[in-house]
């Protein structure tokens, strides 16, 4: 900046010359002969046009920054080899993962079989414990039922037994003599037999019926008690038929949940992994950058190297005709000027604050992040400072509102091509993508956070890998 100030100065003093002629004043007392003065006068322009040229001969060198960081070709190729390693890994991890998660689907499926199963199995439990039930109580009521037809059996059995006990007593029994002998006439006689024959056929037709109903009641007795025990036999059966589907179930379960677990670590190990080939990734778009930004750096010092050729011819033709001049910058007016000229005074404050990627907003410069790359090897994580969106951002602070990503910022205002390039414009570049942005200051400089390594700086307007069209925010 001090070198363009002392240019504008000569230039306007040579400004003045041109237009008063004062700038050899005449001795006092005498008078000096116009051709000597002319003479005079453009030896002294002359002179001053050196002077301006080798002010601008040492800015353009100056402008040129000292040579950023060129990766090699095995460094690129090695990070892009990790890289494809490690999409290779997550290409892996996602295959694995989706049959672990196909081999789940079928475990889930399982899960769901089993567990009908083993609801059957309880549903036929339940059935069979039901029918036990009633066995037990139909087994139970045909014994009792059996119990009190033996009990009358027995009854019976005993009265009988008394009355051939007495008619043998009393020689009353259907064989016995006596019961004939005691009889008055051939009709009595008749009479007492008929008597003893009804009475023990009475007796005998009811002992035979109710050993029948015995009968009858001990073979219910024993279907009820052959039902028990079949009905038994099925309950123990679909007890252990449910004790085998929950079993079942369980390992299914537990099968499951196993699966599971193998799939949610495969898919933290993928999510791990997908993270390292974002890192990978970043470190070979960082030595990319790096290669192209020292390729950019070439191609501005060839420019520069020219340039300084050209402005040194122009400025030796420009003394051999006596005459010299300059642009002068001249603020924005009205109220997008206003804008634009607190935009640059906000940036210009800022000259000399160490590049840091990633850093900076609206506020100030701040802590700059990581990028896995070329900003990491300068430690740019550990400074305060800007990156050259951050310091767009910064410069049109409180006025208009940028995203930190220079891509976003070509679109945040109007494009104007370069030719019609002012004071506060922003100016980008890129082959591919776009990659950088400064602000335009006018008369062919700009204002910019370079890279890593280096710091705020004025420096020429770079032509390479320029964008076709500056951005205007303001006017």
């Amino acid at each position: 900046m001090l070198r363009e100030r002392v240019k504008f100065l000569v230039i306007r003093v040579i400004r003045l010359w041109l237009e008063c002629g004062e700038l050899c004043p005449e001795p006092e007392g005498e008078r000096v002969p116009n051709t000597t003065r002319q003479r005079w006068s453009s030896r002294a322009a002359a002179g001053v046009l050196a002077l301006v040229a080798a002010f601008g001969v040492a800015g353009t060198a100056a402008a040129v920054p000292p040579p950023p960081p060129n990766p090699s070709d095995n460094e690129i190729n090695s990070s892009r080899a990790q890289a494809d390693a490690k999409a290779g890994e997550v290409g892996q991890l996602t295959n694995q993962l989706a049959e672990a998660e196909s081999r789940l689907a079928d475990l889930q499926d399982q899960v769901e079989l089993k567990m009908e199963r083993a609801n059957k199995a309880l549903v036929d439990q339940q059935a069979a414990e039901d029918a036990a039930t009633q066995a037990q109580a139909d087994a139970a009521a045909a014994r009792r039922e059996s119990d009190a037809a033996a009990q009358q059996i027995e009854v019976a059995r005993r009265q009988l037994d008394g009355f051939i006990a007495g008619s043998y007593q009393q020689g009353s029994t259907m064989g016995s003599i006596s019961a004939y002998l005691g009889s008055n006439s051939p009709k009595d006689l008749l009479a007492r037999a008929q008597l003893l024959s009804s009475v023990s056929g009475s007796q005998l037709n009811g002992l035979e019926l109710m050993e029948q109903a015995q009968t009858d009641k001990s073979n219910k007795d024993a279907a009820a008690r052959a039902a028990l025990e079949i009905a038994q036999q099925k309950q123990a059966a679909a007890e252990a038929a449910k004790h085998t589907a929950d079993a079942a179930q369980a390992a299914a379960v537990q099968a499951q949940q196993g699966q599971a677990a193998q799939a949610a670590a495969l898919e933290a190990n993928k999510n791990s992994v997908e993270q390292e080939l974002y890192t990978a990734q970043q470190r070979v778009a960082g030595l990319q950058g790096q290669r192209q930004r020292y390729q950019d750096w070439l191609a501005q010092k060839q420019r520069e190297d020219e340039e300084r050729a050209r402005q040194a011819a122009l400025a030796a033709s420009k003394g051999s005709a006596g005459g010299g001049g300059g642009g002068v910058v001249r603020p924005v007016t009205g109220v997008s000027g206003s804008i634009v000229e607190r935009a640059i005074a906000r940036a210009m404050a800022q000259l000399g604050m160490p590049y840091a990627w990633g850093g900076g907003n609206a506020s100030g410069p701040t802590l700059g992040i990581r990028d896995g790359g070329v900003a990491d090897a300068y430690g740019d994580y550990r400074k305060i400072g800007f990156d050259c969106s951050g310091l767009m951002i910064y410069a049109y602070g409180g006025a208009v509102s940028l995203p930190h990503y220079s891509g976003y910022q070509y679109t945040a205002g109007r494009q104007v091509p370069l030719s019609q390039m002012r004071r506060g414009d922003l100016l980008f570049w890129g082959r591919w993508d776009i990659h950088h942005v400064a602000l335009y200051l006018g008369n062919g400089m700009m204002i910019e956070a370079p890279q890593s390594g280096m710091v705020v700086r004025v420096t020429p307007v770079r032509y390479g890998d320029i964008l076709p069209y500056a951005v205007r925010l303001a006017g």
